[in-house]
């Protein structure tokens, strides 16, 4: 994912949207929305990738200084806990709620109080809002495990550090997530 202005120490505003758009035109990359491109990648089997989802939505917070965390199905399906593809991916945030179009799927961001934000832009925030997704499945043994065995060390630290701010049911899913 890039922005135009990561390359105006080649030229002039105006000569890197030119380029850009000839490169579009020309397939080699594409134009996700006004002003935020991505270099598709082949796939043997859906073709071309589309873009990336996190990078995308970092792309369009970079600057704004807001917070931001991905929710539900789509937390629990980047951590493989789930094989449910959304098409509404939703994002909680500080800052404005707006839905944005990409293709056939939308990014849609809602106003979040702080407490759900907690973890906000980090793995171990991503961990917070799959096992809020996740309450109550039978599953949630074989989850917990599949984490305390995937997660690496730097997300299990901020996990611990995160625990006390975690609501009461879920601190002893994050206890056992990140003992040794």
């Amino acid at each position: 994912m890039f922005l135009p202005k990561q390359f105006l120490d080649l030229g002039s505003r105006s000569a890197v949207g030119v380029a850009l758009h000839r490169l579009v035109k020309a397939g080699k990359i594409q134009r996700v929305r006004r002003g935020l491109y991505h270099l598709p990648r082949p796939h043997p089997i859906m073709g071309q990738t589309g873009p990336d989802i996190i990078a995308t939505v970092r792309a369009l917070m970079e600057g704004s200084h807001a917070q931001w965390q991905f929710t539900g199905a789509y937390a629990a399906n980047a951590l493989g806990l789930s094989e449910q593809v959304p098409a509404k991916v939703i994002i909680l945030t500080d800052g404005l709620a707006r839905k944005v179009p990409l293709g056939k799927l939308t990014l849609v961001f809602r106003r979040a109080a702080p407490r759900n934000l907690l973890g906000a832009g980090r793995r171990a925030g991503l961990v917070i809002q799959a096992l809020r997704y996740l309450k109550g499945s039978a599953e949630m043994d074989t989850h917990v495990a599949r984490l305390r065995r995937d997660l690496d060390v730097g997300t299990k630290k901020d996990l611990t550090a995160l625990t006390p701010g975690l609501p009461a049911w879920m601190k002893p899913l994050a206890q056992q997530i990140t003992q040794n």
